[in-house]
């Protein structure tokens, strides 16, 4: 794996912007060479990142400038980019950056997307001349950050009062991994979302990150003094995990069935809640402290 990924790299251009480089190794550069294969290529990465594009493109319009926390190997940037969205894609790992930007330059708007290596913890260091539009995390990057009220703060000088923001989390009751997990007897992971204590996760080789699984309530108090909660569904209702990727070669069938079913289930307040994601859509609020 590691010399696919140095293959990779070396085609990359060597002007490319890592403005803020952190001195402390992040742990998903374990996985920067290989994460397009293990979700963003995938059935069921595509099926999970087109229902949460779905609120993206409600929530952001062409013009708009967004920040984008955790943006890994750059797809949902590319996405935006397409769209006349203007984009600062940040992550912590340099390797995700390189990836980002490589897919950013074969874009047909590249100059829409600027790739920064920047940890979310770190964005006291952004001084943009002018507040975004909106901001962007997907795929729980706000779960591996302890300090979520610090980062909500930083946010709150970054996005502009009307401004967007859409984060997406793991859900505190996951369906799917509950039964994926008890069926091989493996009650720790099959109730690991149920612990309010952060829990660390294998992501690679010699690679753990520790996971805070927050409820929804508890993340609109954190984001309630300078954001209100305008939307919330789920993403992953019907749809498994993506360690579950031998579903759709299995079924596909059902796995159609499955991908027609969620975005309905995701929109049910009884239901969504045992989703492996949930998508919050906020807005800055014109007087917060």
């Amino acid at each position: 794996m590691k010399r696919r990924s140095q293959k990779r790299r070396r085609d990359i251009p060597v002007s490319i912007p890592l403005q803020y480089p952190t001195t402390v190794m992040s742990p998903f550069e374990a996985i920067a060479g290989v994460y397009d294969d293990m979700f963003s290529n995938t059935a069921i990465g595509r099926s999970q990142r087109r229902s949460i594009w779905c609120e993206m493109d409600r929530a952001f319009h062409s013009g708009d400038s967004v920040l984008e926390l955790n943006c890994g190997t750059g797809v949902d940037a590319l996405h935006m980019a397409q769209r006349g969205i203007r984009v600062d894609a940040c992550d912590s790992s340099p390797g995700m950056i390189a990836h980002a930007a490589q897919r950013a330059a074969s874009g047909t708007n590249r100059a829409a997307i600027r790739c920064r290596c920047l940890a979310i913890e770190s964005l006291d260091l952004l001084t943009p001349e002018k507040p975004y539009d909106g901001v962007l995390s997907n795929f729980s990057g706000l779960n591996c950050v302890e300090d979520l009220q610090h980062v909500v703060r930083s946010l709150s000088r970054l996005v502009r009062p009307g401004g967007r923001a859409v984060v997406c989390l793991f859900g505190t009751r996951c369906l799917w991994e509950m039964l994926w997990y008890l069926r091989t007897g493996n009650v720790h992971k099959a109730f690991r979302r149920f612990r309010r204590r952060a829990v660390k996760a294998t992501i690679g080789k010699d690679a753990t990150v520790m996971v805070h699984y927050r409820t929804v309530s508890s993340v609109n108090r954190t984001f309630a003094p300078y954001f209100q909660l305008k939307r919330s569904r789920g993403v992953g209702v019907t749809l498994p995990p993506s360690y579950a990727g031998v579903i759709p070669e299995k079924f596909p069938r059902l796995f159609r069935v499955a991908i027609a079913l969620d975005p309905v289930l995701g929109r049910c307040p009884m239901v969504w809640s045992l989703a492996d994601h949930v998508i919050l859509t906020f807005e800055r609020l014109e007087a917060a402290p």
